[in-house]
């Protein structure tokens, strides 16, 4: 993967496909090429260009010391934007991508065509605290858990009741998860902290749409209403069986609600 100097990091990042560009924004603790599972050749194949990358604390991105705030990752992928003339181009994020693709909207609408954002939320409520919290407490604490048990907490908060009660899903989710256990970020916790960004969101002035899973634990379903109902015209759509991982879990599903808000924009 080529690297591009951005907000001062080096970031790695991959382009396929050809036409207008749309920018994808990973969660915390994953890489880029996640989204080369399902939803970048379904964009190439609907004419876009799809921009991958890896952010801050990522390999094989820079990962500098310390934790890293949503300020500093909105930078780093404002950067990106204009060190690979992209603007205005069409931004797909999940989770603290999703986060991440908010205030690039928010703040440079003129590098912004429209925006979709997956998982996402402008706060988080108590039982969304108290998680962040324990998991900040975990890695403050040196403690690593057994590759085992960390895949069966991991499938148990990621993904749908769905796919867990089905044995050849489940099976396949704890084989991966144990594989790729230890591959965590720990500065991109920091993200998540970002205070109640509903005020400031009510200044997005691009189209974006809001896309929820049903059985999603760490965005639940009313928060990434409360988004749609706080950004001026976000839509909202709910996709169900799906878990935080839903653009894995139902990529069909996913894929057809993203390229068909992109064609309208």
């Amino acid at each position: 993967m080529p690297f591009v100097s951005a907000n001062g990091v080096r970031l790695s990042y991959q382009r396929s496909g050809r036409g207008e560009p749309v920018l994808l924004i990973m969660g915390s603790g994953a890489g880029g090429r996640v989204w080369t599972m399902h939803q970048t050749p379904a964009l190439n194949r609907a004419g876009y260009e799809t921009i991958v990358f890896d952010n801050r604390g990522i390999a094989p991105s820079d990962a500098p010391p310390g934790e890293y705030s949503l300020a500093d990752l909105t930078a780093d992928t404002l950067g990106l934007i204009e060190a690979l003339d992209l603007g205005p181009c069409r931004l797909v994020g999940t989770s603290m991508g999703a986060m991440i693709a908010q205030e690039v909207a928010r703040a440079r609408p003129d590098l912004v065509r429209c925006a979709v954002l997956l998982a996402t939320r402008a706060r988080s409520d108590a039982t969304r605290r108290m998680m962040v919290a324990a998991e900040r407490a975990l890695t403050a604490s040196g403690v690593t858990l057994p590759p085992k048990y960390e895949a069966v907490r991991t499938v148990l908060e990621m993904l749908s009741p769905t796919t867990l009660n089905d044995d050849d899903a489940a099976s396949g989710w704890l084989e991966i998860f144990e594989l790729t256990t230890g591959q965590s970020a720990p500065g991109q916790q920091g993200a998540d902290v970002a205070g109640d960004r509903r005020d400031a969101l009510r200044t997005v002035g691009v189209p974006c749409r809001a896309i929820a899973f049903s059985d999603d634990l760490i965005c639940p379903p009313h928060l990434v209403a409360e988004v749609a109902g706080t950004i001026p015209g976000c839509d909202y759509v709910e996709i169900p069986k799906c878990g935080h991982l839903g653009n894995l879990e139902n990529p069909d599903a996913v894929n057809a609600a993203i390229i068909e808000f992109l064609d309208k924009h």
